[in-house]
């Protein structure tokens, strides 16, 4: 009687692809957008903090729709979600250049451009993915998938620093816009709720559960509370620096396309480091290569504050970033996962994104306060630090074992 359904199921492969290319494609636009912080203040004049108020913004926005986002996913199927959010990603890169006030940066990077990422981000991808993956390869499945978004990251820096240069920053930022068109294909291969995809995989039925009873249960878990709160470190410190990174680089007086070229290196570092956790998360506790990520970011930070700033330092940074920038996810999302069950895995890891982005809004916010008040981001990077230790340690107290069957929405 499965085997229709059987058959239905996209190959590996296909999901891999089309989860990882559509992470690509939005994370990249996205992630390239602190290269036009300087264009889009000359352009506009704001200051630095008003400009910065739109990306803090946008980070907010993007981590608030994730959780209603994985709601409705988990409802009528992803493929739907997908096409909107990869539609207003598109319109919102597309107008930014025809915005010249504060409100109007915030509706369009903000509300569109961060809206339409996170009904086409982690939450929903990470989903789709584990409920069409057999549950033996979904580390490394969610690895791959979160080296799509450094992919995309280290493909779009460096082309919309060509195009900028040939072109101008309008057209770069107009070009990032089109490109994320390329992702609408995806949504029909992960289409299909959460229901129809255990169904598809021949998963045993799950005992219903609401949404409201999942979301209260998960909530009521100190473990996942701590999750939460270590997220939340990580979005401040990832928006701090895709937003800020480029300014650090003119702050040090090293030439503007450092800045493209650090980002672009994050990018590709993070690939590695997010095929690394993938392995990594089916052999080690995930709350203990949490912890060392955190701790690694602490190092790294200090290290780069006390080292002089040049070319080569600025790469070697951005490199050794790279290598813990997203490998989060993986871990975070498997514990979610290894919680809960995948019924309602959109809306939790949703939840958890909304911790992350709550900390990025943190981040990328007073990053151009910071500079704004003391003309430098040396309190940032402090900030940085002390975060960083304090998440190593909060993941340490997290049970990692399987909740007990009364308090698991298993599939």
């Amino acid at each position: 009687m499965n085997d229709p359904l059987r058959r239905a199921v996209p190959p590996v492969a296909l999901v891999l692809l089309a989860a990882a290319g559509t992470f690509a494609l939005t994370m990249g636009a996205r992630q390239s957008m602190g290269l036009f912080l300087g264009n889009l203040n000359t352009a506009t004049g704001l200051g630095l903090a008003s400009i910065s108020l739109a990306f803090a913004f946008g980070q907010l926005w993007w981590g608030l729709t994730q959780p209603f986002a994985g709601m409705v996913a988990d409802r009528i199927g992803a493929g739907r979600v997908l096409v909107v959010g990869v539609l207003l990603v598109a319109l919102g890169t597309f107008l930014i250049p025809f915005m010249t006030t504060t409100l109007g940066l915030v509706i369009a990077i903000g509300v569109l451009a961060a809206g339409g990422a996170g009904m086409a981000g982690p939450s929903v991808l990470m989903a789709a993915t584990t409920r069409l993956i057999p549950a033996e390869k979904r580390g490394m499945a969610t690895g791959i998938v979160n080296a799509g978004g450094s992919f995309g990251q280290f493909l779009f820096a460096p082309i919309a620093g060509a195009i900028s240069t040939a072109a101008g920053w309008a057209a770069a930022l107009q070009s990032l816009a089109v490109l994320t068109l390329l992702a609408l294909p995806a949504a029909w291969v992960l289409r299909g709720n959460s229901m129809q995809a255990a169904a598809a995989i021949g998963a045993a039925p799950a005992k219903k559960v609401g949404t409201r009873e999942a979301v209260s249960r998960a909530l009521a878990d100190r473990s996942f509370r701590l999750l939460c709160a270590g997220f939340f470190v990580c979005g401040f410190h990832v928006a701090f620096i895709a937003t800020h990174l480029p300014g650090v680089v003119a702050a040090c007086g090293l030439p503007a396309t450092v800045g493209a070229w650090s980002i672009g290196v994050i990018g590709l570092f993070n690939i590695i480091g997010s095929f690394a956790m993938g392995w990594a998360v089916g052999r080690w506790r995930m709350k203990s290569l949490l912890s060392l990520v955190y701790a690694a970011r602490a190092v790294a930070v200090l290290v780069f504050v006390l080292s002089p700033k040049t070319e080569a330092v600025m790469l070697m940074f951005a490199a050794v970033i790279g290598l813990t920038y997203l490998s989060t996810v993986p871990p975070t999302a498997g514990l979610v996962a290894k919680f809960f069950g995948p019924q309602h895995m959109a809306t939790l890891f949703g939840i958890v994104m909304l911790s992350h982005q709550l900390g990025g809004f943190l981040g990328a916010w007073l990053g151009g306060k910071a500079f704004d008040w003391t003309g430098s981001y040396d309190w940032m990077w402090y900030a940085d630090i002390l975060l960083a230790v304090a998440a190593a340690l909060v993941h340490l107290p997290i049970r990692e074992q399987e909740l007990p069957p009364r308090a698991v929405a298993a599939a």
